[in-house]
């Protein structure tokens, strides 16, 4: 879609998001601000009175029953299992084709609900994860399970979960312009970027904006890299980036555009390799552990495999009714997963194109995230908001944990090290960041009790 029509279908999906909840916040309005706040239960406090701080939620307090989101719902007109089927029979699921959501189910497979890979840890206030584009969902990135990266307004902020504080890493609301000069770098930067998509890995950031513009940060220095903008086309959102490392070391970005092309970045070198225009706008990449394959999936039912080197199509990719937005590999790089707007996501083998191995759906509606954990057992899909699915890659996606909550989802992301699972909801009243440990099972040490 043009720019034009973007903004004005953001500014429809917010308005409507903002009122989704709107029966349930004027009730928490009535309650933490009535008469009777001082004689509430403090362990379902909104507030931390004596340090003005929003109370976070500890694994502690949720074993003891308190709401993962601080929701006090003993206090509401409204129990939480009715509020959660008014959504499900009320929320509206964006398509781009005409009932894609409702004409999916019949290839999906029925999944054993109710496993526990990861346990919830903490749900923390003090950081509001946010969105800006209703469609691209990938602002929330750990590099370890002590830190995370997110977009908080025209923030991209740090948060460490040993310290439960957070610190500026790249403010956009103002003037940012390069502090290196690097051939090719628009010296005089930007002002004042709408950040539609962001990537962190290691010690490296590359934000993209909804008018082409890339900004690149090394984490490890002062100040910004680089900049560049793609595109002056109409179509010029950026999309999606994804960093990744080359056999040789060399670090680069792919950046996936709505003016339909595909461009990869070599950071050593600040320059821009490669470029590669699809028939359709593209809204998501990713890059096969070796290297050697580009799943590429945009504003078309049908996704493609291609030669990452000279952009030749390798393979179709045939199941999907709707957009797709979201694509994974798994770490044997030899299946890999899209996620679509009809509500399923796809998992894929590169030996066999012709059918998927598991066709997986969501709740309310389109796949907009997804990632996979570094050792290949496990792998979330998260919907637009409410729900986020972790499967059991090892047992072929046959049981899965459902973690359930209120509000629209920022990102999802695994640590490296697959000990956390970070996920970013933004709501104007319960927007958090809610934090979850690998859940690993110690019946052993029972022997020394």
């Amino acid at each position: 879609m043009s720019n034009y029509q973007a903004e004005e279908e953001d500014a429809a999906y917010m308005d409507r998001v903002d009122d989704d909840m709107d029966d349930v916040d004027d009730d928490l309005d009535d309650d933490f601000h009535g008469d009777d706040m001082a004689a509430s239960d403090s362990d379902v406090d909104e507030f931390d009175y004596s340090s003005n701080k929003i109370a976070d939620t500890s694994a502690e307090q949720a074993r003891k029953g308190k709401d993962i989101q601080g929701i006090p719902w003993d206090r509401l007109s409204i129990t939480r299992e009715k509020y959660r089927q008014t959504r499900l029979d009320q929320y509206k699921n964006y398509e781009n084709v005409p009932n894609s959501g409702d004409s999916s189910g019949k290839d999906c497979m029925v999944t054993q609900k109710g496993a526990i890979f990861y346990d919830f840890w903490r749900n923390s206030r003090s950081i509001k994860s946010s969105i800006l584009h209703f469609q691209l969902r990938n602002l929330v990135w750990a590099t370890s399970k002590h830190d995370v990266y997110l977009m908080s307004q025209f923030l991209v902020s740090h948060y460490s979960t040993l310290t439960s504080g957070k610190h500026e890493v790249l403010n956009v609301q103002g003037h940012v312009s390069p502090s290196e000069k690097h051939p090719g770098s628009l010296l005089e930067g930007f002002t004042k970027t709408q950040v539609s998509t962001l990537a962190v890995r290691d010690k490296f950031l590359v934000a993209g904006g909804f008018q082409g513009e890339l900004i690149c940060k090394h984490l490890d220095r002062p100040g910004v890299s680089f900049c560049s903008r793609t595109t002056y086309d109409d179509n010029a959102i950026t999309n999606a980036i994804e960093i990744y490392n080359k056999p040789s070391g060399a670090l680069h970005f792919t950046a996936s555009n709505n003016d339909c092309g595909v461009r990869d970045f070599d950071m050593e070198r600040y320059q821009l390799v490669n470029y590669f225009r699809f028939p359709w706008p593209v809204n998501h990449t990713s890059l096969s552990p070796d290297g050697k394959l580009l799943t590429i999936v945009g504003d078309n039912p049908e996704g493609l495999l291609v030669d990452p080197n000279t952009g030749k199509t390798l393979g179709t990719l045939a199941g999907h009714l709707d957009f797709s937005f979201a694509s994974a590999w798994h770490p044997d790089g030899l299946t890999f997963s899209t996620g679509n707007q009809d509500k399923t996501c796809r998992v894929w083998d590169i030996r066999n194109l012709s059918k998927s191995v598991a066709v997986l759906r969501g709740n309310l509606g389109a796949i907009r995230s997804i990632r996979y954990t570094s050792d290949g057992k496990y792998m979330a899909m998260a919907e637009p908001a409410d729900f986020v699915h972790v499967y059991d890659v090892s047992k072929g996606y046959e049981t899965e944990q459902e973690i359930d909550f209120f509000g629209e989802i920022s990102g999802i992301s695994f640590s490296p090290d697959t000990e956390a699972l970070f996920i970013g909801v933004w709501d104007r009243t319960y927007g958090s960041l809610l934090e979850y440990g690998r859940h690993h099972n110690y019946s052993y040490l029972d022997s020394y009790l």
